[in-house]
């Protein structure tokens, strides 16, 4: 019999009614003879409800107690699913982040995890309960209520699951698997029976909301299985796993976009060295994250630098980059905000030559544009207007014969 971790998101939980039907499937699981741990979201809407009441609280909630509030969240869904197993009278525990004992830094509202003392989880796990924990929160070194970010239950629960080295990590949520791109665009989309931890790195890390990106991290590192599958049906997702699992490797294997970034292009910036680090550095310490980076040389000494950032950081990381080329000397800041990032991925690209070729040539049958080009070993991205963003997405779908997996 296997260990499980089932987490379950915010629309599987949403009710009392849904409560009591991942409750059946919980048992379900239980009653084949497996140890299962639940790891649970807040209820759908009620974390933003939360955030909304602390901004009529303060116009800038204290991020310490901000993390108080939004746990809140967790701690009902995880009480509410307990009393419903008991029930049906099936043993069950619920536990708080800080009680599961996960360890996070400090950072409120996006904590990183730093460890999980597992032996409470697995006392109560041989004691035959089915361990329920709240998802999204832990506890930092002096004792403060932490939460990890969005997605963060997904975190917990592969970071729980390689704690007590599960056999397993069920991702439980409203799709039932990952698809060669969102079907919401594509009607030909496909779902996708494997895919490689690295694949669904990139694909997380460029606007897939299938699972979050630090979960896909911690399953890798600690090699935890990730099978994603919907709460609403039967049927089997897709598996997320290493690349030595013997699955069929695609040459391109999903088509990602994301409309949620901003580009920002400093103009004749000095050409020497340590420019790059003070317009970087001020952005990192602020905690913009930069994603695509180009320079481009000019003559006479000066260079343009180009960079995009998530449309949340644009207005700050627009400041700093203002305040950096009036302090360097360079001529001003030029912005845009109406961009799309479309990719192509799969670790296939890697023993085959022509996907490059291959993308530009089906976005330029359509007239699209290219503004920025960002690759990586399994990975080729394109800065492209917006308005053709969805286009894109179909026509590349359509070149790389995803229509017909």
């Amino acid at each position: 019999m296997a260990l499980i971790v089932q987490k379950y998101g915010g629309t599987s939980v949403g009710s009392i009614e849904r409560i009591r039907n991942v409750a059946k499937r919980i048992v379900k699981t239980y009653d084949q003879g497996h140890d299962v741990v639940v790891v649970l979201s807040a209820m759908s809407g009620v974390t933003d409800n939360l955030i909304t009441m602390a901004h009529q609280a303060s116009k800038v909630p204290d991020k310490r107690e901000l993390d108080v509030l939004m746990s809140t969240g967790e701690q009902t869904t995880i009480a509410l699913m307990a009393m419903t197993l008991h029930d049906m009278n099936y043993p069950a525990a619920s536990l708080l982040g800080f009680q599961a004992d996960i360890l996070t830094d400090n950072m409120a509202t996006k904590a990183r995890i730093m460890s999980i003392g597992a032996d409470r989880i697995k006392t109560l796990i041989s004691e035959k309960k089915i361990v329920i924990i709240a998802g999204f929160q832990g506890i930092d070194s002096e004792g403060n209520i932490t939460t990890l970010g969005r997605g963060g239950s997904d975190t917990s629960a592969v970071a729980i699951a390689a704690a007590i080295k599960a056999d397993t990590c069920e991702i439980y949520t409203d799709v039932d698997g990952v698809y060669t791109t969102d079907p919401r665009i594509c009607e030909k989309a496909r779902k996708l029976k494997q895919i490689s931890y690295d694949e669904m790195l990139e694909m997380a890390s460029l606007g897939a909301k299938v699972l979050q990106i630090r979960s896909v991290g911690f399953a890798k590192k600690f090699n935890v299985p990730i099978h994603v599958r919907s709460s609403f049906n039967e049927e089997e997702g897709t598996m997320v796993v290493g690349e030595d699992s013997g699955m069929e490797q695609l040459v391109v294997s999903g088509i990602t976009l994301d409309k949620n970034e901003a580009r920002l292009t400093l103009r004749k910036v000095p050409d020497q060295p340590g420019v790059s680090s003070k317009v970087f550095t001020p952005l990192a310490d602020a905690g913009i994250q930069v994603d695509m980076i180009i320079q481009n040389t000019r003559s006479g000494g000066e260079t343009d630098l180009t960079f995009t950032v998530n449309k949340s950081d644009f207005e700050q990381a627009k400041r700093i980059a203002e305040n950096v080329v009036k302090n360097i000397g360079g001529e001003e800041v030029m912005v845009a905000d109406d961009i799309a990032k479309v990719s192509v991925i799969g670790v296939g690209m890697k023993n085959h030559a022509g996907v490059a070729a291959t993308m530009f040539s089906a976005l330029a049958s359509e007239n699209i544009n290219i503004r920025m080009i960002s690759t990586s070993e399994i990975r080729i991205s394109c800065v492209i207007d917006e308005r053709y963003a969805e286009l894109a997405v179909r026509v590349l779908h359509k070149a790389f014969n995803l229509d017909k997996i």
